[in-house]
């Protein structure tokens, strides 16, 4: 008898009739004869409602505090698993619902962006050998201390696949509202094909480049565990796309998918200078500030004076800003900064790079017959990145797909 882990997103519980859908779902798996635990996200929605009532009872200008913000957003959880619980418990099913404190997850200290420490799922294997199916709340856990925390953002994907290694479950089947993994957007790009299969290293790149189908911690976790899984839709019954170790029949794709992110910033210094602590100096305050970088470019110093550009989320530009304008003077006489938004990056990613050459003058030859600028270039062994303007990057995402054959009609 085989363990599975599914989980299912906030779409997928978004109403009462999906959450039957699922609870249907779970149950022709456990009736096929497996033992299975299913973790679940609050409803489509009730995250940012909880988020605004916090808004309004704190009042304008005031941040309710992180503990308080994470005992109230995971109650969103916990009325998802008890009402799927109900589901299959009257169409006949025998379900049990645990909160992540509950199941054994223990976390760090930092709320609303907590990570998992420890499991200890001996709660978890209890019920699942009286026979039950276990819904279990993705997204939270517990301190050691008994505080609730919260995981943040693609928690709950995080809490299915950590699951999954801890009970050493034979498959990790993460459900969404896509049918698996794509070429590319297929909201950009309408002929993107479905992928039967990826490597860790190649979902990993294309999520930390923007593709929204999984978050990069999760498929990171998985990677360290060796969790095999696969992502695929609750609605219906589609195969998906199988995320494992990386084999050898993988290398010979070349270019496994393009990814593409918007709302994206760059930050110029100019004028600084080439010494050795400059780059400390510089990115010091900017990280003390939680702010995330992305691509970095320093040019080439003839003079002793150079400029360093840096990208970061729109949203946290502003913070950027102000970490560095009490640095610039520090740095010298006629050092300024210039930051600039309105631009997005687009990626290529595979494994089958590392044994292929010409891929980035493929790339960039594309890009130029389609009348797209190249801003900055950033690569990694299987990854080659490029910030062009917002405003351009469908046009650039169509053109480079298509490039390199990942159309599905070209398939």
């Amino acid at each position: 008898m085989s363990l599975i882990v599914q989980k299912y997103g906030g779409t997928s519980v978004g109403d009462p009739e999906r959450i039957r859908n699922c609870a249907r779902r779970i149950m022709e798996c456990h009736a096929a004869g497996h033992r299975v635990v299913a973790v679940v996200s609050a409803m489509a929605g009730v995250t940012n409602r909880l988020i605004q009532l916090a808004s309004e009872v704190t009042g304008e200008g005031r941040e309710p505090t992180e503990r308080e913000m994470d005992v109230l957003l995971a109650t969103g959880e916990q009325t998802t698993i008890a009402l799927t619980a109900m589901a299959i418990n009257a169409m006949g099913g025998k379900a049990v619902s645990l909160t992540g404190a509950q199941a054994g997850i223990e976390t760090d200290g930092v709320h609303t962006k907590a990570r998992i420490a420890n499991i200890t799922p001996g709660e978890v294997h209890r019920f699942l050998d009286e026979g039950n199916i276990v819904i279990l709340a993705g997204f939270q856990g517990k301190t050691a201390e008994g505080r609730i925390t919260t995981l943040g953002r693609g928690g709950s994907d995080l809490t299915a696949i950590a699951m999954a290694a801890a009970i050493d479950a034979d498959l990790c089947q993460i459900y969404t509202d896509v049918d698996g993994v794509y070429t590319c957007d297929p909201r950009v790009v309408p002929t993107a094909r479905k992928l039967e299969e990826i490597s860790y290293d190649e979902l990993l790149e294309m999520a930390s480049s923007g593709s929204k189908v999984m978050q990069s911690r999760s498929v990171e976790f998985a990677k360290k565990f060796g969790v095999r899984f696969e992502v695929r839709s609750s609605l219906n019954n589609n195969p998906g796309t199988l995320v494992r170790e990386e084999t050898m029949s993988m290398e010979s794709v070349v270019i496994r998918g393009v990814s593409l992110e918007r709302d994206q910033a760059k930050v110029t210094i100019t004028g600084v200078g080439d010494l050795p602590g400059t780059a400390s100096r510089i990115f010091g305050p900017v990280a003390k500030a939680n702010v995330i970088i992305d691509m970095i470019v320093q040019n080439v110093s003839k003079t002793g004076i150079t400029d360093i550009s840096f990208t970061v989320n729109k949203a946290d530009l502003a913070k950027a800003e102000a970490a560095l304008k009490p640095v610039l003077a520090d740095l010298g006489d006629g050092v300024t900064m210039e930051a600039q938004g309105g631009i997005a990056k687009l990626s290529v990613v595979g494994i089958g790079m590392r044994s292929h050459a010409g891929v980035a003058a493929q790339m960039f030859e594309t890009l130029s017959n389609a009348g797209v600028n190249i801003q900055m270039i950033s690569t990694s062994e299987i990854k080659i990145a490029v910030t062009v303007a917002e405003d351009q990057i469908e046009t650039a995402a169509k053109a480079v797909h298509e490039a390199f054959g990942l159309s599905a009609l070209q398939g």
